[in-house]
């Protein structure tokens, strides 16, 4: 599946997205709704400002005492008690309502980051096991923009968002009590208008997601860009590509900013559109407000704390326009996250597996087609028995489906029809662990991981022994360079291993491969990169590899091929030849006899 067409079909489905991001916020609930309990009196507390205005500006400014029954008791406080008082009664809520703030922060921030882990560590959990197919299709900048980028703009948002709305929301309440306690009339006014200004953010939901979708992409071929640059960089110098890469560059932030601007144009309408709204509303509010004051139905003091809530009230809805923007966006980012959840990986195993215990017999591929694209055959009924101990080498012409052959036996792809069978159980019976458990790999280009040459060597096999470590060192030829290394086999690595050699990083992924132990070995092109001085101690090594070992060997240097127990030709996705090395060279116009004279024969006579 390609993940820059996706759409994130689901993004308006408000419920459903809710409804599969809760088992990530369940673990936190009790926080959360911590938070929410926080977010209440924070919001209520608005209006005890605006609500303080009317005693004030009854009684202190008008200079009267507040005289009030209780129980057929009458009492009263003085305006200058009032005076007194009001003013640190406002400082103390703000003191109160700081506190409040600042625990709805923290509680906010800690469940945020806590889903957004769990969010991104399931979904890694996922994406570790993909189909190799799925890395083909798919350029590192979108995924790395689809599994890190949208958990987090998906989860952390969702949870902070719907607190700030919690808070809004009865800070509304608040207000809207304490503007019914001044005026009804003036209340159903400023009510009326403030639903009036939620109608344009219905308009915008669509191209919201759209420009969103556009974005995700956008910065996915960014990433991809500077990964590109970053892996490619003696290329790019090499041949002075860099202002290739700068002009892509330019290209895709022009897009992100033709994008970005595009969404602007059409959503900015809505902030201006709302602020007259409420300013309508308000217009409105002190027109009939003066005449309520005026007839003798309102006191000032009253007045003013209804404007006040009023002005608090319409506050945020001036810029609904934007909050409702960042809540879409992340609605379309948890429905992109969550059709992520909803990727199978190509490669299922079967309810039950068998677990593979070693070779004991031969390993066949009986009729065996393979395509990568439908209807583009790279494969075609493949027909090949290779015993147990057998070493088959796999030689043709380029792109005819040497490697793909071998990449069929760990199920990195599966095939499209026939069998490939071990000890005549096809490999679909087993499961994919115990698979690849019985299978090492060494290829042309190997891997290598950030850390040191003792943790990549032990990838073969965690558990090993230090006698086994160093065994697997010694075989592979590793020996002098971990002398001369001031921390020996502890000497960190630079990402992929650059730090070292071709050779001695083949010579690592060899021991890497030697301590795994494993009875089924793969070379795939594992010396043909190297130099002559180098493939001569990295041969050595993988003679050490091989020995007593079913082995795949696709090479082109003469040595590893003359000593294969037979040679399998591939040309065209077909197996058009099966022999040992002299057989094969007696046939006529043979594909391996062309391949000999074209390819080995240089370098047979410089071994002479």
């Amino acid at each position: 599946m390609k993940l820059s067409k996706t759409t994130a079909q689901n993004s308006f489905k408000y419920s459903w997205l809710l409804g599969r991001i809760f088992p990530y916020i369940r673990p936190y609930l009790f926080r959360i709704i911590c938070g929410f309990l926080v977010a209440i009196p924070l919001g209520l507390l608005d209006g005890v400002t605006a609500f303080a205005l009317k005693p004030f500006m009854d009684y202190v400014v008008g200079k009267q005492d507040w005289v009030f029954n209780v129980f057929g008791h009458q009492y009263g406080i003085s305006w200058q008690i009032f005076a007194f008082l009001i003013p640190f009664g406002v400082i103390a809520f703000a003191v109160f309502q700081g506190v409040l703030r600042y625990l709805n922060d923290y509680i906010s921030a800690w469940t945020s980051q806590k889903i957004t882990n769990d969010v991104k560590m399931a979904l890694f959990h996922r994406l570790v096991y993909m189909h190799p197919q799925f890395f083909d299709e798919n350029p590192s900048g979108i995924i790395i923009s689809r599994y890190m980028s949208d958990p987090k703009t998906a989860s952390e948002g969702i949870v902070e968002k719907i607190k700030s709305m919690t808070t809004s929301l009865f800070g509304a309440a608040g207000l809207i009590c304490v503007m019914l306690y001044s005026s009804w009339k003036l209340a159903f006014i400023g009510v009326l208008v403030l639903c009036i200004a939620f109608i344009p953010v219905a308009l915008i939901r669509k191209r919201i997601k759209a420009t969103s979708n556009k974005n995700m992409v956008i910065g996915g071929n960014i990433t991809t860009n500077i990964n590109e640059t970053y892996s490619g960089n003696k290329v790019m110098a090499a041949y002075e590509l860099q202002e290739r890469q700068e002009q892509y560059f330019k290209e895709q932030i022009h897009q992100s900013f033709n994008v970005n601007i595009s969404l602007t144009k059409r959503a900015a309408w809505m902030s201006p559109m709302m602020y007259l709204i409420a300013s309508c509303g308000i217009a409105i509010v002190l027109g009939y407000g003066t005449h309520l004051i005026t007839s003798g139905q309102m006191t000032a003091g009253s007045f003013a704390s209804f404007v006040t809530s009023l002005l608090l009230l319409y506050k945020p809805v001036k810029t609904l326009g934007n909050t409702m923007t960042s809540i879409q966006n992340i609605f379309v980012a948890m429905g992109r996250v969550f059709e992520l959840f909803d990727l199978e990986s190509e490669i299922k195993e079967k309810e039950n597996p068998i677990k593979l215990e070693g070779l004991k017999d031969k390993i066949q591929f009986e009729n065996v087609c393979f395509e990568y694209i439908e209807n583009r055959p790279v494969l075609k009924n493949i027909n090949l028995s290779v015993n147990k101990n057998e070493t088959l080498a796999i030689v043709g012409n380029s792109g005819g489906g040497k490697s793909t052959i071998v990449n069929l036996l760990p199920r990195f792809y599966d095939i499209k029809s026939g069998s490939i069978k071990f000890d005549g159980v096809d490999i679909r019976e087993f499961s994919i662990k115990s698979l690849r458990h019985n299978i090492a790999m060494v290829f042309q280009d190997n891997f290598l991981y950030t850390g040191t040459i003792r943790e990549n060597i032990l990838m073969g096999k965690i558990d090993a022994t230090e006698d086994e470590l160093m065994q697997a060192v010694e075989a592979a030829h590793l020996q002098e360079l971990i002398n001369e290394l001031p921390e020996g086999l502890d000497t960190m690595l630079g990402e992929r291993g650059l730090t070292l050699s071709g050779g001695q990083r083949q010579r690592v992924a060899i021991a890497r491969a030697m301590i795994k132990n494993a009875p089924i070995v793969i070379l795939d092109e594992a010396t043909s990169a190297l130099d002559n001085k180098s493939e001569a101690i990295v041969q050595k090594a993988l003679d050490n590899l091989i020995k007593n070992k079913t082995v795949f060997v696709i090479a082109h240097r003469l040595s590893t091929i003359k000593n294969a127990d037979r040679i399998a030709v591939i040309n065209e996705g077909e197996l058009v030849e099966l022999g040992v090395h002299d057989d094969l060279m007696k046939i006529e116009n043979g594909h391996y006899k062309s391949l000999y004279e074209m390819q080995f024969k240089k370098q047979a006579a410089a071994n002479v």
